[in-house]
């Protein structure tokens, strides 16, 4: 049993073939499938599809190239949207500062709204980082160090989405109390991210896709599925020098412990 912890499934990428896409990854033993948000249209189409399709779940959040336009009233329509009892995290939200530094500081504001919200709600995090680790831990440290902040809410928890960095930068995620996503970059020649991987303990790993983007080898530069988690599975199982079984059975307690309400006995769609 598999989970994909980072789908896209609502895009149009998926219009034409949804269903067909959904039975190929239950064939291929993906049983669960997370929904992370763009905006709140994405967060509503997310719930819909997740009214369609069992084991499909939902966040909320504004991505973070999304804030440089974003306004209060936008966040607040997020916030709405969290109350439903749906909605298993916040995310993904972040930083990235790949393509635009011009709005950096507009990013971190509405980071640190998304991680009080994540806080009053009691939901975990996905964080999306591009090119911005620095400030992205940095903030994420600061919110743990402060604890005056937590409001009703607990620990801050969840997930470092689409992981591509060092060793010393998972060692630093982990004492922060958060796992690390990896997908099909993984696969690429390129990446070298395998002698990383090694030192990641297992039970800090979840799998994902952020399909469509990244489909992993041997399907790199096509759409990507969450079929496909079982390639990244494989290669971290090879990697790790264990068997896929033990990373599937590992990886899905991580995912259930970061997101309890993907759980079995987690309450149902109704709220109960």
């Amino acid at each position: 049993m598999l989970i994909d912890t980072h789908a896209h499934l609502y895009l149009d990428a998926f219009r034409d073939d949804l269903e067909e896409v959904i039975g190929r990854a239950r064939a291929a033993g993906v049983e669960r499938m997370l929904l992370p948000a763009i905006d709140a249209p994405s967060i509503r189409a997310a719930l819909a599809l997740c009214e369609r399709f069992d084991g499909l779940y939902a966040m909320a959040a504004l991505h973070p190239t999304e804030t440089k336009s974003a306004t209060r009233r936008d966040f607040e329509e997020v916030a709405a949207l969290c109350e439903d009892p749906r909605i298993v995290a916040v995310g993904e939200t972040g930083l990235d500062y790949y393509r635009d530094r011009s709005f950096d500081a507009r990013q971190q504001t509405f980071l640190r709204r998304h991680i009080q919200l994540a806080r009053r709600r009691n939901l975990p995090v996905v964080f999306h980082n591009r090119e911005a680790f620095g400030d992205l831990i940095r903030i994420v440290e600061e919110a743990g160090r402060d604890e005056q902040d937590l409001g009703e809410g607990g620990r801050l928890r969840g997930v470092f989405h689409c992981f591509t960095g060092t060793p010393e930068e998972a060692a630093r995620i982990a004492r922060a109390g958060f796992a690390v996503g990896v997908g099909g970059v993984l696969t690429f020649k390129n990446a070298r991210l395998d002698e990383c991987v090694r030192r990641i303990p297992l039970d800090r790993i979840v799998l994902e896709t952020d399909a469509p983007w990244l489909a992993p080898a041997p399907h790199r530069g096509k759409r990507n599925e969450p079929a496909y988690v079982r390639l990244v599975a494989e290669r971290l199982a090879l990697a790790k020098g264990v068997s896929v079984e033990e990373v599937a059975a590992a990886t899905s307690r991580t995912a259930e412990n970061v997101f309890p309400g993907i759980c079995r006995d987690a309450p149902d769609r109704a709220g109960r």
